[in-house]
């Protein structure tokens, strides 16, 4: 029997919900991804016990938020990132339906065990393992460019908490300050290293699980569905910390030259392309900035790191 779906919109609010949730963190990430540090570093432990200086984490960052503009302050560019979050999903389900009309698996074995196994975890052949991941490939790609609009209102409200702006704050007026800002190119800034990341972070999990399933695992053995489950699970954290920079990247890419204390020289550089930016923190080491918010040990370079106070370790 053919596994059904959830109901849509029982799984639109299941992702907003989770949106909500998520939000103080990816708020958070953001600030830091950006080089802003408003505390000064304290003294911790690592993960080997030994003493040194530690940038404060999200629990801290979050309470120093919440402190400044209450508690809905850690709600900045909330509402354009659920819009996004509900147009990607509705134009990636719409084209995934599509490809999967005009292009359908072939294999029947392939077919039927796609449709009895969880989304991703079926074991197929490698042809229409790569058939499958070419279509996901193109429903991803259009649903990063329909949302990505609503991204950089998202990132550009969020970092207003920096120079205390209040230009890309409302519900419609954010749009129109992009546009005045920056054209029409304004709502696709870092387009490119976003839409990367998404393909290559797909292509990794998918490619890594493929052979995982395909080479390790068979339907005999013991609790193969756990397993299946947990292999999808860590190959896609692994492609999303393979490509992080990416992300990382495009998030600056968004407020630069956007008008904000953020996006401007002496906060920082006015880059002319993504690949400027890509260089700029490589030379600085700063390709995985933000990539943890716990443990977050000082740098040794503190390129585009700002309102930090040092003190010496005794």
């Amino acid at each position: 029997m053919a596994a059904t779906g959830p109901d849509p919109w029982t799984q639109l609010v299941v992702n907003v919900g989770l949106t909500a949730v998520a939000h103080p963190m990816g708020y958070v990430k953001t600030l830091v991804q950006i080089g802003f540090e408003p505390l000064p570093p304290k003294l911790g432990r690592n993960l080997f016990f030994r003493q040194c200086w530690q940038l404060p984490g999200f629990f801290d960052y979050a309470s120093h938020i919440r402190k400044v503009d209450g508690f809905f302050g850690l709600y900045r560019g909330f509402f354009p990132r659920v819009c996004g979050t509900i147009v990607g999903a509705a134009v990636s389900k719409t084209v995934g339906e599509r490809m999967d009309e005009f292009f359908p698996v072939s294999d029947e074995k392939d077919r039927e065990a796609l449709k009895k196994k969880p989304k991703g975890t079926a074991k197929v052949s490698t042809q229409t393992f790569l058939a499958q991941t070419s279509k996901l490939t193109v429903s991803h790609c259009c649903a990063v460019i329909a949302s990505h609009p609503f991204h950089v209102v998202a990132v550009r409200s969020m970092v207003q908490f920096v120079g205390r702006e209040t230009k890309y704050s409302g519900w419609f007026s954010p749009y129109s300050e992009v546009y005045q800002q920056n054209g029409i190119l304004g709502f696709f800034a870092g387009l490119i290293p976003r839409m990367l990341l998404d393909i290559l972070s797909l292509w990794i999990g998918r490619t890594l699980y493929h052979l995982f399933n395909t080479l390790l695992l068979d339907d005999e053995m013991a609790n193969v569905g756990e397993l299946r489950s947990y292999a999808h699970a860590v190959t896609g954290f692994a492609g999303g910390m393979v490509t992080y920079p990416f992300g990382l990247v495009s998030n600056i890419m968004a407020v630069n030259d956007s008008g904000l204390v953020a996006g401007s020289a002496p906060f920082t550089p006015v880059y002319t392309s993504w690949l400027d930016c890509w260089r700029d923190l490589s030379r600085n080491n700063l390709l995985k900035r933000g990539n943890s918010l716990f443990f977050r040990r000082v740098p040794t370079k503190l390129g585009g790191i700002h309102n930090v106070a040092l003190t010496p370790l005794d």
